[in-house]
């Protein structure tokens, strides 16, 4: 596909978080359609964006289409992606990519055998502050990594079939392997489902890396306080990216200094020193992002294998909060 032809993209989903992604589409001049399984939600769609409402066997069907973005339900995420990447498109799907590797790993192998790209919605990958923070990573800010903490905590968007798990966790997955470049040694999970039985709605996970490198995410939806912090540490300093402060504070450098005198420890405080970031809508460069993919057939950063890198871990994850929450059994 040559670059600087018009990029035409479908969205597939037109619930709340498709209505986001349809609006940075339409801005950006790349919404050529929409679709949804109630016709009528895809023509109030397709009203307030200017565009139109079609049935998914005519996405994939019309050869102006280069890309669909797909933001249905996680269930339905393979069948839609496979059957779109058969008919030639390139795929967008918002996170989970799937809810199991095998499924991951079908949608994979789709896009090798038909030459299509697959572009994953980890959208804090494209967030200008995370970006930031990884340049600052690989150039030795903070030294050498000891450990990364993420928590995603809130109060609300509680499912029933989608777990804090999926909903949640592959934001946090995919910016710790992003920083480890590797895959985890050691998985531990622990949760509870205290709405729904079986559906986790409170996680603490744990992840350990062949370089000693540590990671642990704590996850909830049942948190009254929100909480969106990624801290990285280093054995020079530690980088805090806090999502829900302004713009100028969401990226901090703290190069606070450990050293030992004899059996103790002496730790110096520095100030914190808030680092520039230029401010843009990680929404719109995630869209941005697929374009560029649909453009000149070249992988995006969360790309089909990024995806199912992500996947494997959910998948430990899963079986672990599984273990540790079947019944107990029946006293004979």
């Amino acid at each position: 596909m040559q670059s600087g032809k018009h990029i035409n993209i479908s969205v597939v989903g037109c619930g709340m978080w498709g209505r986001n992604i349809a609006r940075n589409c339409a801005s950006l001049g790349l919404l050529h359609s929409v679709v949804d399984t109630n016709p009528e939600r895809a023509s109030e769609f397709a009203a307030s964006f200017s565009c139109q409402a079609m049935d998914f066997a005519g996405v994939c069907t019309d050869t102006s289409i280069d890309g669909v973005m797909i933001s249905a339900s996680a269930a339905a995420h393979e069948a839609l992606a496979i059957t779109a990447l058969q008919a030639g498109k390139h795929v967008f799907i918002e996170k989970p990519m799937a809810l199991s590797l095998a499924a991951a790993e079908n949608i994979e192998k789709a896009a090798m055998e038909n030459g299509r790209e697959v572009m994953i919605g980890h959208l804090i990958r494209y967030h200008p502050v995370f970006q930031e923070l990884l340049r600052q990573v690989q150039n030795g800010a903070i030294g050498k990594l000891r450990h990364i903490q993420a928590n995603r905590l809130a109060m609300g968007r509680i499912r029933n079939t989608e777990s804090a798990l999926f909903d949640l966790c592959p934001h946090d997955l995919s910016l710790i392997l992003a920083i480890a470049g590797c895959q985890p040694e050691k998985v531990s999970c622990h949760g509870a489902a205290h709405i729904t039985p079986g559906v986790a709605d409170m996680l603490a996970t744990g992840l350990g890396f062949a370089n000693g490198l540590t990671a642990a995410m704590h996850t909830s939806w049942l948190s009254p306080i929100k909480e969106h912090r990624l801290i990285v540490t280093g054995h020079s300093g530690s980088l805090v990216f806090d999502d829900t402060k302004p713009w100028s504070e969401k990226l901090t450098l703290f190069s606070d200094h450990i050293t030992r005198a004899g059996n103790l420890f002496v730790v110096e405080r520095a100030s914190p020193n808030y680092l520039p970031v230029a401010e843009d809508e990680p929404l719109k460069q995630e869209v941005r992002a697929f374009a560029a993919v649909c453009a000149t057939g070249q992988p995006a950063l969360t790309n089909a294998a990024e995806g199912v890198a992500v996947q494997r871990v959910l998948e430990k994850m899963v079986n672990l909060f599984e273990m540790t929450n079947s019944p107990a059994p029946a006293n004979p």
